[in-house]
């Protein structure tokens, strides 16, 4: 009959060594991560130089914009295709024309950041999270009146849409990523800039 003390070792040295692997694995994809957003960021710097990538992108399509003959200003796709740029991800395009058009704030902006940014979509983010605090004034508290209000409680919504989960929250954001191309890397970045300002605004209330 076989010794259930030692099935019961061998089974715990097999859980441990899992466990062990699992945290090593974790570490290591945390290392990983860390040097990639690194990379990123002096990527970013580099970017954003006076003859970074971004910078002579953006220069150039605001003079192609000035010189549009189409009255709202947008530039053509044939245009486009003549200075060889219509292969860059138009996002990106859009981005460096607003990093340019706005350079002096984006520039503050950057200086002001500790963490520093990996990406114009991250900047562009960030700098408009911080406009929108700036512009909300504070608001007198006042009791809310029966008078005319609809239905649109809390709980109708609830009965309409059903509880939303982190999962469906999940789900629905990776979605909207893959139908108009956004890196998720990049979402989760700002992510963890917003969690990290909040963090640090409540420590310091």
């Amino acid at each position: 009959m076989p010794n259930s003390n030692s099935k019961s070792k061998a089974q715990t040295k097999v859980v441990g060594t899992t466990i062990n692997a699992m945290i090593s694995e974790g570490k290591d994809l945390g290392a990983i991560w860390k040097s990639r957003l690194a990379s990123q960021r002096r990527t970013f710097t580099s970017d954003t130089n006076p003859e970074g990538f971004d910078t002579r992108l953006g220069k150039l399509l605001q003079q192609l914009k000035a010189s549009s003959s189409m009255d709202s200003g947008q530039i053509s796709r044939q245009v486009l295709t003549t200075h060889g740029i219509h292969t860059i991800d138009r996002r990106r395009r859009s981005e460096a024309l607003w990093f340019v058009e706005n350079e002096v704030e984006c520039k503050e902006f950057i200086k002001a950041s500790k963490k520093g940014f990996t990406s114009l979509t991250a900047l562009q983010a960030a700098m408009r999270k911080s406009a929108k605090a700036d512009n909300e004034a504070p608001t007198t508290k006042v009791e809310p009146s029966n008078v005319g209000q609809s239905d649109d409680t809390p709980a109708k919504a609830e009965k309409e849409y059903g509880m939303v989960s982190k999962q469906l929250v999940f789900d629905k954001l990776v979605k909207v990523c893959d139908s108009h191309g956004i890196d998720m890397l990049e979402i989760a970045e700002m992510i963890i800039d917003h969690s990290t300002a909040s963090t640090s605004t409540k420590v310091a209330a």
